[in-house]
């Protein structure tokens, strides 16, 4: 006889408790391995982080082995065999990697593991480990010491000192405008920018990102950090499975509070408008809107390049692409790039054979996916599974608040949904991504 729905709800809870503890209590020495030293570089002020480390030219002959050997191994990897689409031949990036998001087979690899500068890519990894521990609605007075230390150049959403913003704001902060300054206002409610570095650290050794060593917070460039292609689709394939880093990255536009001022002697607050720089979600003069995107993130700096994680949904499929650096220079390279990588992935589903695996976190098993399993994973909120009268789960809808894409995010029933029970670590075979068709520009 199955158990009690408050028994399981208990269990989860104490269950997702005591693992959140594990991965934030981990020691710092056990972060992440050294990287290979590189040369410097300068900066250009228009990037959202600075120079520091430039990677060589070429993939080192030793690269990790985590998912697969041949994950590891230098250039393109993939099975074409008979009825096996062939790849695009015009993809450039010096790494990527595309995978079932569910299963987490890994459909084709190139440079996989080469670990190279994330840029604020980096910035998932930041979101899967902060977001949970503030309740959006908590407020914050930003002061001055908040927004010291940010690197020159660095991209912003516009947060002024003296003003206060909810955690909802500021993670619009980070998803749409890639804002340097909402990750440090985010940083310093956390404990500081040091504490959160060595969380960030800790958080990716415990989902086996071990290519991936943390400097900052906000992926600006400094020396020694560095990710990868298969660690950073680990963090968005991680991140996607809490509720608000779904609602966040799947936003296209939103409204962010803008400086108070005095008309007639009263204060007055307006808001401006942000939009998402994820061009394969919001659309630009030479790339569309990419069929069912619904995130991640996007970022680009001097030493990273411009680098992408997205996933998206055709047919009841979803599949995870990381593109990282473009040797073709031309406007929008990564996403056009990540959007022929992409239409590969659902043209060879079912036809290709995986070449290696997204490992699921450590001591956690990965069991095949099955219906019926949810867990909300809201920021400051309740973890507990709520079955439908037909067995599957039902992803609740977001509260609208007047954010374009907000409140869609989650209304579609099923959805990636995470079951921490029995040690182990279950994808439920549908995701509550956005009804795209709804603000899909013409």
């Amino acid at each position: 006889m199955p158990a009690p729905l408050k028994t399981i709800r208990r269990s989860l809870l104490v269950l997702s408790a005591a693992l959140s503890s594990l991965a934030l209590t981990a020691p710092v020495a056990l972060a992440a391995p050294s990287p290979t030293p590189t040369p410097t570089a300068t900066a250009t002020p228009s990037s959202s982080a600075s120079s520091s480390a430039t990677p060589t030219a070429t993939p080192p002959a030793d690269m990790s082995s985590v998912g697969g050997t041949r994950l590891g191994m230098a250039g393109t990897q993939v099975n074409l065999t008979s009825g096996v689409p062939v790849l695009p031949k015009d993809v450039t990036a010096r790494s990527w990697i595309v995978s079932d998001a569910e299963s987490g087979a890994v459909l084709a690899a190139h440079n996989a593991h080469w670990r190279l500068p994330p840029a604020s890519t980096l910035k998932m990894l930041f979101a899967d480990t902060v977001l949970p521990k503030f309740p959006k609605t908590t407020e914050h007075k930003v002061v001055a010491s908040d927004l010291a230390g940010m690197g020159a150049g660095s991209s912003l959403v516009g947060i002024k000192e003296g003003e206060s913003y909810t955690v909802h704001d500021l993670w619009l902060g980070v998803f749409l405008r890639s804002g340097n300054d909402a990750v440090h206002v985010l940083s310093h409610m956390n404990g500081g920018v040091a504490k959160t570095v060595s969380d960030m650290n800790a958080h990716a050794q415990d989902l086996q990102a071990l290519d991936t060593r943390v400097v900052t917070p906000d992926g600006y460039d400094e020396p020694g950090q560095v990710s990868s292609a298969y660690d950073l689709t680990l963090f968005a394939r991680s991140g996607l499975q809490k509720k608000d880093f779904r609602e966040y990255c799947s936003t296209v536009s939103a409204k962010f509070p803008g400086e108070t001022t005095k008309k007639k002697g009263k204060p007055v607050r307006g808001t401006f408008d942000i939009q998402n720089t994820n061009r394969l979600l919001s659309g630009d003069s030479d790339v569309s809107v990419y069929p069912g995107i619904a995130g991640v993130k996007n970022g680009n700096t001097t030493n990273a390049g411009a680098t992408f994680t997205g996933v998206a949904e055709r047919n009841g499929k979803v599949l995870l692409v990381t593109v990282m650096n473009p040797e073709k220079d031309e406007h929008n390279e990564v996403y056009k790039e990540a959007a022929k990588i992409l239409d590969w992935g659902f043209q060879a589903d079912g036809k290709v054979q995986p070449v290696g695996e997204l490992v699921a976190p450590k001591n956690v098993p990965q069991a095949s996916a099955q219906p019926g399993a949810t867990a909300t994973g809201e920021a400051g909120g309740d973890t507990s599974t709520k079955p439908s009268a037909s067995g599957s789960a039902a992803a609740s809808a977001a509260e609208d608040d007047g954010s374009s894409g907000v409140g869609i995010a989650l209304a579609v029933t099923g959805g990636l949904l995470v079951l921490l029970a029995a040690g182990v670590f279950l994808v439920n075979r549908r995701w509550p991504l956005p009804d795209l068709v709804r603000r899909r520009r013409p």
